[in-house]
């Protein structure tokens, strides 16, 4: 009988680290053929870092039309969150990095290695990591800065006039970094007030709705801004807004 279970157990042993091969050796999940896209991630999990629903629903709308690559900075979190009490672990700290790869499954490289010339689109999905890691704007409200290589990057797209996709709380980046773009975070009165405040402009969506922005080629949509919407809104949401950011790359 222990010969049997030190086999089963040799066997399990292998089989694993065949997995772990596999998991470095192939982004299949990722992508093959269309236009190539970034994914910039602040993390993992709502409270802390991107928000996992929309994050994965980004992912399977991308994966059907686009090659998909994921980047996060390579920083600290700005805190790390208990998920089940909500609390904060004062006495914990993660990297932003490395806690993106838990949901890219190991498909991410540091932002700052994010290089426009090699991709045809940005999105950015929401969660409060876009308000704690890419900035600030949790703590700082409408006084909120963008994390300089955040800026870098959207900056980048913007200039090369390739296309910007942005959900939930993430549109403020845009919204700060690029002057006078429309986005739209929903219906929320404080953030839309902000989002005017420094000097970009706010247009009201449904959560299932995508807003484009035709001149500066930016793309957003609420997501999870409506936190009692049901996770199919969610995703037929984010599933307009990658179609309007695909058909934005194929109409450049």
């Amino acid at each position: 009988m222990f010969r049997r279970i030190n086999r089963n157990l040799s066997f399990l042993n292998s089989s694993f680290k065949t997995i772990q091969l596999q998991r470095f050796s192939s982004n299949s999940w990722a992508g093959s053929k269309g236009p190539k896209v970034a994914v910039v991630l602040s993390g993992s999990g709502v409270y802390d870092g991107s928000e996992i629903h929309e994050t994965v629903s980004v992912f399977i709308h991308l994966s059907r039309k686009a090659q998909i690559h994921c980047f996060a900075p390579n920083k600290a979190q700005f805190h790390v969150v208990n998920h089940l009490n909500g609390q904060v672990e004062s006495n914990e700290s993660r990297q932003v990095l490395v806690e993106a790869a838990r949901i890219a499954r190991g498909n991410v490289s540091p932002l700052n290695e994010l290089n426009v010339a090699n991709f045809d689109a940005v999105v950015f999905p929401g969660g409060f990591g876009a308000a704690k890691n890419l900035s600030n704007f949790a703590f700082e409200g409408a006084n909120f800065s963008v994390d300089p290589q955040v800026t870098s990057v959207l900056n980048s797209f913007h200039q090369n006039k390739k296309p910007i996709a942005l959900c939930c709380i993430a549109p403020v980046l845009a919204a700060k970094s690029i002057k006078g773009c429309q986005v739209t975070i929903g219906n929320d009165i404080g953030v839309s007030q902000i989002i005017e405040s420094v000097g970009s402009k706010h247009v009201n969506a449904a959560v299932t709705e995508a807003i484009v922005d035709t001149e500066n080629k930016i793309v957003t949509s609420p997501a999870y801004m409506d936190a009692n919407a049901p996770l199919c809104d969610i995703h037929d949401g984010i599933g307009s807004m990658i179609d309007k950011l695909i058909d934005l790359i194929s109409n450049k």
